[in-house]
C-alpha cells in the first residue's frame, strides 16, 4: 500500500540492520509489502466474520415423508413387546419438585455473592439442573407424567419457574407440530428462520453469538407459523405465574438471585456443551439421516433425553424406558449414525464450515397430516 510506513521514525529498523543501509529503499519495499498484506487479511477477516453468507442459499430440501411414522410402524411389527414400554412415570414430577426446590436454594446462596461466582454456579451448576427441567417439562409436553393434560400442565408450569421465562405452554403447542411435521417450514420451530441461517452462516464467531443468544432466536420463530394458534388462557396464567415468580424473587433476594436463575437457562440450551443438544437432533451430519441419537454419560443427568430416535419413534414411553426401546429393537437403531459426546459436537459445530443452521431437511409432503391446535 503505497504511503504506508510500519516503522517508527528515529527508531533503529531491525531490516535495514538485515539488509544493509545500502538497501533501504529495498527494505522500505518489503515492509510496505507486509503492511499490505496485513490489512487486505483483516480487511478480509473483518467481511468473512460480520458479512450474512451468501454460499448456502437454502436448506436440503427431502422428498420423503419425516421418517419416524414408517419405522414406528415396522418396530411395532416385528416387536409387538415393545408396547408395554408405553405409558406413564409419575416418579417424574417427584424429580420437578426437587430440582425446583435445589434451583431456589442455589439462588438465595448466591444472591450476595461475587458476579463472576454466580456466573461460573450458572455455568457448572444451574445449566444442568435447568437442562434437566427442560427435559422433564419436554415429558409434561407429552402427557407422560400424569392421564390428564391438566395436570401435566400444571406440572410443566412448575418446573419453568426456575427457568425465570414463560416457554411450557408455547413448547408444547410448538413441539408436538414438531414430530407431526418434522422438517414443515411453516410448522416446525425446531427449525432456524431463513433470515436467521442466513445471518449466522458458516461464522465461528456468528455461531457463538447464536448459541449463546439462543433463547432469544428460538423465541422469533413463532410468527412464522401462522398456522398453530400461540395465544390462550394457558399462556397468559404461565405469563403471570413466571413473572410474578420472578419478581417474588428480586423483593426477597435481590436482581443477583434471578440473574443466576436466568444465567442458568442461557447456559442449559446456549453456549454450553449441553447445548449441542439441539444439534445433535436433527442437524444433518450424515446425510441423509435427519434425526441422531446421542448415547453418552450425560444421558445420566438428562433423563436420557439423548435417545432421540427412539422418542421421535414411539414419543408414548416416558424417558426412563428409552434404552430399553433400543435393546429390544437393536436392528431399528444400531445401523444409525449416534453421537457419543455432546462436547466433540459442540466444537465441531462451532468450527466446522460444513456444518451450519442451513445442515438441516425440508419438506413439503406433509403426508395428509391435519394441523390440530392444542387443548
Amino acid at each position: 500500500m503505497p504511503g504506508t510506513d510500519c516503522g517508527r521514525k528515529g527508531e533503529t529498523k531491525p531490516w535495514i540492520a538485515v539488509f544493509g543501509s545500502k538497501n533501504a529503499s529495498f527494505s522500505r519495499a518489503i515492509r510496505q509489502t507486509i503492511c499490505f498484506r496485513i490489512i487486505v487479511f483483516a480487511q478480509r477477516y473483518h467481511a468473512n466474520t460480520f458479512r450474512m453468507d451468501t454460499t448456502r442459499s437454502a436448506f436440503v430440501r427431502s422428498a420423503e415423508p419425516e421418517p419416524h411414522k414408517a419405522r414406528r410402524k415396522a418396530i411395532l411389527s416385528e416387536h409387538p413387546e415393545v408396547r408395554q414400554l408405553i405409558g406413564r412415570n409419575p416418579y417424574s414430577f417427584v424429580i420437578i419438585v426437587s430440582i425446583v426446590s435445589f434451583q431456589i436454594t442455589m439462588a438465595w446462596l448466591l444472591h450476595d455473592q461475587p458476579w463472576w461466582l454466580i456466573i461460573a454456579a450458572a455455568w457448572l451448576v444451574g445449566a444442568f439442573a435447568n437442562h434437566s427441567l427442560f427435559v422433564l417439562l419436554h415429558e409434561c409436553a407429552h402427557n407422560l407424567i400424569f392421564k390428564k393434560q391438566t395436570w401435566n400442565l400444571w406440572a410443566s408450569i412448575l418446573a419453568t419457574l426456575p427457568a425465570g421465562f414463560p416457554s411450557s405452554i408455547g413448547f408444547r403447542k410448538y413441539h408436538l407440530k414438531h414430530h407431526a411435521f418434522q422438517g414443515v417450514y411453516d410448522l416446525d420451530a425446531d427449525l432456524a428462520n431463513e433470515w436467521e441461517a442466513r445471518l449466522i452462516g458458516k461464522s465461528s464467531a456468528r455461531k457463538i453469538l447464536w448459541l449463546l443468544f439462543f433463547p432469544l432466536f428460538q423465541g422469533l420463530r413463532p410468527p412464522r407459523l401462522k398456522e398453530i394458534k400461540f395465544n390462550d388462557k394457558w399462556t397468559w396464567i404461565e405469563a403471570t405465574l413466571t413473572f410474578g415468580f420472578d419478581a417474588l424473587i428480586v423483593v426477597l433476594w435481590g436482581p443477583w438471585a434471578l440473574v443466576y436463575l436466568l444465567a442458568s437457562l442461557v447456559f442449559s440450551i446456549g453456549l454450553h456443551p449441553l447445548g449441542a443438544r439441539w444439534i445433535q437432533e436433527h442437524y444433518l451430519v450424515k446425510p441423509p439421516q435427519e434425526t441422531y441419537s446421542y448415547y453418552g454419560p450425560l444421558n445420566l443427568i438428562a433423563m436420557n433425553v439423548g435417545y432421540h430416535n427412539e422418542h421421535h419413534d414411539i414419543p408414548s414411553i416416558p424417558w426412563n424406558r428409552l434404552p430399553k426401546l433400543r435393546e429390544m429393537a437393536p436392528e431399528f437403531y444400531n445401523t444409525l449414525y449416534y453421537h457419543t459426546s455432546w462436547t466433540k459436537l459442540w466444537i465441531k459445530f462451532i468450527f466446522d464450515s460444513n456444518l451450519d443452521l442451513h445442515s438441516r431437511a425440508v419438506r413439503e409432503n406433509r403426508a395428509g397430516v391435519p394441523v390440530l391446535q392444542d387443548h
